[in-house]
């Protein structure tokens, strides 16, 4: 499924699964976080590193991490 998000002010839009775009939400919700803020969090934390994934794979992995941590904390 892909949707339309605006970072830093510019327009993109990013392919992910209904199932992600879920989690991102369920993630924003959890943050008290507008779903473009979090992108952008996101996304500005991908850049940064040596060799950046695309923006979808970023959205991937941090929701993987997240969920790891959060099962990490809950045992």
């Amino acid at each position: 499924m892909k949707r339309s998000v605006t970072i830093a002010g510019h327009q993109t839009s990013i392919s992910l699964e209904p199932i992600f775009w879920e989690a991102l939400e369920a993630a924003a919700v959890a943050r008290t976080l507008p779903l473009n803020a979090l992108i952008a969090a996101i996304d500005h934390a991908r850049i940064q590193t040596d060799n950046p994934p695309n923006l979808a794979s970023a959205l991937r992995t941090w929701l993987f991490a997240n969920a790891r941590s959060d099962n990490l904390r809950q045992s």
